[in-house]
């Protein structure tokens, strides 16, 4: 979804140096407001028409930024207008603060202007995309079909805005999200007529599994920067932390069921794969250690998909493997990581998931 045209951005800092690097960092694709204390900020947000979002420093004088944040949040005028936090302050009880006071999001300084102008993006198209869900009231005289499909195309524009926001988090995984998409998409119409599975994917259900597939990390926000990008092996007080993300993900796509007044199977689908494309055939994987076929589906699919792409992409901590040894890899977790049957599936299409990974290369 593109961006509306001169979206406007209200930077919030008390240091002149902060703030003349983020309005020159955004003075090509925003407009921008300055407030230098919390007070003109609280003031400024108000004016009409309202800033689209607001990058918040947290130590500022007399009025702090969480402070800000939590009385911006508090009134009804800019309590919907997204909030990202700007700082210094990099510990991990620092970050759950400033998301506990209702920020979308947390950056540490020194500033990266590559995931800084992705956040940025990623959050307005976020917020445009619950302006347009929020404003929609299809008519009683429209037919069922027509509502079906317009809700439908919604759904799909907030899938995709969703994924793309945990993706910006970590941009080197690129297309990430459009290939594990596909890849899903085709063991499931591999796997569709097997007794094992058919039952469960039908039609509908591959639509939905291909739809819901870019959220399986969107639990990856809620993880501090040091750690999600660090350009290294994790130590294991790190690796505890990043396996955190699985039931983040769960939690906040469970808030959103909620929430909401009727059953909707895509956000089922969706908390099975956040949830769940972590664990294992044998019962060593994580958050729940299931084992088997207590695994759902749509996560079994998932693991293979997200292990294949990850090892034959390049990471901050890894070179890209090429195809024969990601395959080999792959085959070694038969029966271990990846149900054996979906690993069978995979080996009459490696060709697809090859086609997949040139199409959307990054």
């Amino acid at each position: 979804m593109p961006i509306k045209k001169q979206a406007t951005v209200l930077i919030v800092d008390d240091t002149p140096e902060n703030i003349k690097i983020l309005t020159a960092l955004l003075k090509n694709d925003y407009k921008t407001k300055i407030a230098t204390n919390g007070v003109d900020a609280l003031n400024i947000a108000k004016i009409y028409p309202l800033p689209d979002l607001i990058l918040l420093d947290i130590m500022m004088p007399h009025m702090d930024g969480y402070e800000v944040c939590s009385k911006l949040k508090s009134n009804p005028q800019t309590a919907d207008i997204p909030i990202i936090f700007i700082t210094a302050k990099t510990s991990i009880s620092d970050e759950e603060k400033g998301f506990e006071c209702g920020a979308v999001d947390y950056i540490f300084k020194p500033v990266s202007p590559p995931i800084l102008l992705a956040r940025v993006k990623t959050h307005m198209n976020l917020q445009q995309t619950k302006a347009l869900l929020k404003s929609e009231n299809y008519s009683l005289h429209g037919s069922l079909q027509e509502q079906k499909l317009h809700k439908e195309t919604l759904e799909d524009v907030a899938m995709i805005a969703m994924g793309a926001l945990a993706e910006s988090r970590d941009p080197e995984t690129g297309n990430h999200i459009f290939r594990t998409q596909y890849y899903v998409k085709a063991l499931a119409i591999q796997l569709k007529d097997h007794p094992k599975f058919r039952n469960f994917l039908t039609e509908e259900m591959i639509g939905l599994l291909f739809k819901t597939a870019p959220l399986h990390d969107i639990g990856k926000v809620g993880i501090p920067d040091d750690i999600l990008l660090k350009p290294g092996r994790l130590t294991e007080a790190e690796f505890e932390v990043m396996k955190q993300h699985p039931s983040f993900g769960y939690q906040a796509l469970q808030r959103a069921m909620d929430q909401s007044s009727h059953k909707e199977l895509f956000l089922e689908v969706a908390c099975d794969i956040a949830y769940g494309h972590h664990e294992k055939w044998d019962g060593s994987g994580y958050p729940q250690a299931l084992v088997g076929d207590d695994i759902p589906i749509p996560a079994r699919l998932m693991a293979l998909a997200d292990v294949f792409d990850a090892l034959i992409s390049e990471r901050v901590y890894k070179p890209a493997f090429d195809f024969e040894t990601t395959d080999q890899l792959i085959l070694d977790g038969k029966g271990t990581h990846f149900d054996p049957d979906i690993v069978e599936a995979y080996c009459q299409i490696k060709h697809v998931f090859l086609e997949i990974y040139d199409e959307y290369r990054d």
